[in-house]
């Protein structure tokens, strides 16, 4: 174990610490404080917002600028861009037509509107719209305001009734009900009842009735109840005051027994029960159906406690038969939070574009659905698929797919997201974003162009006009303008790139840097953390402030980084959270801080913090007590401290399924006579995210090993990170342990400068 700073340090932190009299006080928090107001409005251009028409053909859109707002018209066929309009002419004749002082940069309208033919704009000064003849100059009051209209012409939302909670048919000939354990069925028309099921009975019982689209069929399972724990919640301090409230709700544990669905299908016409031939619905509850076009099937997915492994089960609801379609198995877990990679059902060629790492990437394949059999991988290589499925990324006519990805542009982030577009047989693959940045797009109404905006946490967002197909570069649209927050001394995150623990795999990460920083000595590092396997959790984008500078901004070097374990990488990286959730990345987030104050040598790794909520409280609190040697101080916000004790749905994707002794070994709880460092627990009593009692036996172990640490209740408080008070709480008790000096006294009176 490394020494730890006493005396000698203190002295070192009253020369070299953020402020010259070794001294933090209210003010300096205050400052930190002010930082997200008074840089939120410091950068211009950073979005754009087509106002459309000409049939799609054109499109405006304003600028809000440093010195007022400019209005630019796009034309996409020949991709230009220029001003609306001459600002000069039109401010001038305003001004003689008002009576008032306007220029070219202070228009008095935020919005036009173009003229069918183009000639002339309107707009709107304090209600009277106003006419400009774009040859002339010549502006006037309209004699009759236009009614508001929407330039482009929007198909009203269709409302979607949930799955399984239908009563009526869709036919309204009939209503169905769940009476003594069964399933009755009641016409609308002459109220007679006939009764369903027979088997029902205390203990397992009908439920979840879901007609089919033509109402001829109905599926309801056959239900038996699982463990259905419960997790208690005590409201000490409820807003009407009187006694403490008691609260509840059900909670499945890892290794808890589910609740179990029996499915069947049952006739209208006939009232004859035919089951299905598949085992138990065991987790995850009743499934969605998708109905074949005849009504005579649907399909459902299925996956196997453990989620190592998923099915596409067809259901031939005349005999109750089932076919596999598709059957997809892992060694390790098939990760089933795909976010926006959801498999695409195609009704025209019954196909189905199916999202799957079974080559260790997760890749696009196209299977024939009324077969059961893949036709072939539509996307391949060492890159990850990130989303597809939305309304517009797939055209079953054209037989192409738009999707998003990350990793296969070389030499840039492998974490930037970038948009494809490739034919269902494999090929034509191409880029339609190639920007060095992480993008998002907004497409014309007729998807003939797209608007591309990438940017980089040391990028302002830069917008350009591409065409839809190709990805062709039409035009620059605009750089964004950071120049007034740079001149106020703001310093963007870096990106930095450091080896993980197998010394080949590059692990990412970036540093934020207070604004004044004397880089002659030596200033302690914090991680912010959060590991969830779900995801990666490093910006890549530009913003103008990020919560991490609320700290950073006290005179500490605070990092973020995505170890190993974490997402969008391939199956390889994101496998090491296996049964692994406690390892946290935290070997590769060691060597990467390493690394960094190798290069920046005024990082000092002697004195390291690191934070996180949730999942991240389990990491935080896992680094200070699996790596003091590294780790010092950690304030961990409801951290689930045992993956037994938090929900079963996302620990049992991780840290499989059953439950073993690996569940036990990787306990915040199990290791906390392990302390050595600084510890700092936050919990919400009313979190219904994560169990209170996760922390609180946390804190029951430390107690009997003897440890010192502190606890931060927060009444009447869910899933949380302490809110102002504990972003206060965690940079005391930073500056206390990392910084070795007094925070200020909040309970004093007295105002200190």
């Amino acid at each position: 174990m490394r020494m730890r700073f006493g005396c000698a340090l203190l002295v070192g932190v009253f020369l070299c610490g953020p402020l010259s009299w070794g001294k933090i006080r209210k003010a300096d928090y205050e400052r930190a404080d002010a930082l997200r107001d008074k840089v939120k409005d410091l950068v211009y251009k950073t979005t754009i917002e087509p106002h459309w028409f000409d049939e799609n053909r054109k499109f405006w859109y304003r600028n809000d600028l440093r010195d007022g707002r400019e209005f630019i018209l796009v034309e996409c066929e020949k991709g230009t861009r220029q001003e609306a309009f001459d600002h000069e002419k039109l401010a001038q004749s305003l001004s003689e037509q008002t009576g008032n002082k306007y220029t070219a940069r202070t228009l008095p309208f935020t919005a036009i509107r173009f003229s069918e033919d183009g000639k002339s704009i309107e707009f709107e000064i304090e209600k009277p719209r106003w006419t400009c003849d774009l040859t002339t100059y010549e502006c006037k009051p309209l004699e009759e305001e236009n009614a508001d209209q929407d330039e482009t012409e929007r198909a009203p939302r269709q409302r979607r009734r949930p799955e399984g909670q239908q009563e009526k048919s869709p036919d309204e000939k009939w209503e169905t009900a769940f009476k003594d354990h069964n399933l009755f069925l009641r016409s609308t028309e002459d109220d007679r009842e006939f009764r369903l099921s027979h088997d029902g009975k205390q203990g397992q019982y009908y439920s979840s009735a879901m007609w089919s689209p033509d109402s001829r069929w109905i599926v309801a399972y056959r239900t038996i109840p699982g463990t259905n724990g419960m997790v208690y919640l005590i409201e000490s301090s409820p807003n009407e005051g009187g006694r403490a409230v008691f609260h509840s709700h059900q909670y499945d544990l890892p290794g808890d027994t589910m609740t179990s669905y029996e499915m069947s299908v049952f006739s209208v016409e006939t009232k004859e029960q035919i089951r299905v031939d598949a085992e138990a619905i065991d987790f995850q509850g009743p499934p969605r159906l998708r109905w074949a076009r005849d009504n005579l099937s649907f399909t459902y997915h299925k996956t196997d406690r453990g989620h190592q492994r998923l099915r596409v089960l067809r259901v031939f609801v005349e005999t109750g038969k089932i076919q596999t379609i598709i059957d997809e198995k892992s060694e390790t877990f098939i990760n089933e939070w795909w976010g926006g990679v959801r498999p695409a059902y195609l009704e025209e060629s019954n196909e189905v574009v199916w999202p799957s790492e079974r080559d260790g990437w997760m890749h696009l394949y196209l299977y024939d659905s009324r077969e059961g059999k893949l036709k072939h991988q539509i996307t391949s290589g060492s890159w990850v698929v990130r989303r597809i499925g939305g309304i517009d990324d797939i055209n079953e006519q054209n037989r192409t797919i738009v999707f998003q990805a990350c990793g296969k542009e070389p030499g840039q982030d492998p974490y930037f997201l970038h948009y494809y577009r490739i034919h269902f047989d494999g090929t034509g693959l191409v880029c339609l974003t190639p920007g060095n940045g992480t993008h998002q797009t907004q497409y014309s109404p007729d998807k003939k162009v797209l608007i591309d905006t990438y940017s980089r946490v040391d990028l302002p967002p830069v917008h350009e006009l591409r065409r839809a197909d190709t990805g062709e570069l039409l035009c620059e649209l605009e750089k964004a303008d950071a120049s007034a927050l740079y001149e106020m001394g703001w310093r963007h995150p870096e990106p930095f790139v450091a080896k993980g623990r197998d010394g080949k795999t590059d692990i990412y990460g970036i540093i934020h840097r207070p604004m004044k920083l004397n880089e002659s000595k030596k200033i302690p590092i914090i991680e912010q953390i959060y590991a969830g396997p779900h995801g990666s959790f490093v910006p890549k984008d530009w913003n103008n402030f990020y919560s991490a500078q609320l700290i950073s901004e006290l005179g500490f070097i605070v990092v973020q980084i995505d170890g190993m374990g974490t997402n969008h990488r391939g199956k390889a990286f994101h496998d090491v959270c296996y049964k692994n959730v406690g390892d946290a990345g935290l070997p590769d987030r060691i060597l990467w801080i390493q690394a960094a104050a190798e290069k920046y040598t005024y990082m000092d790794t002697s004195r390291v913090g690191i934070y996180g909520t949730s999942a991240g409280g389990q990491s935080s609190t896992g680094a200070v007590l699996s790596h003091p040697e590294f780790y010092d101080v950690a304030v961990s916000s409801c951290g689930c401290h045992d993956n037994r004790m938090d929900k079963a749905s996302w620990n049992e994707q991780w840290m499989g399924y059953p439950v073993g002794p690996h569940y036990e070994e990787q306990s915040n709880i199990t290791n906390a006579h392990k302390l050595q460092g600084h510890l700092m627990l936050f919990v919400g009593e009313l979190d219904r995210n994560v169990p209170p009692e996760s922390t609180y036996r946390l804190a029951n172990a430390l107690i009997k090993a003897g440890k010192e640490f502190e606890l931060v209740v927060l009444p009447g408080t869910g899933h949380t990170d302490g809110g102002s008070y504990g972003l206060r709480k965690r940079r005391d008790f930073f500056v206390k342990h990392l910084w070795g000096v007094n925070p200020p006294n909040w309970n004093s009176s007295e105002q200190e400068n």
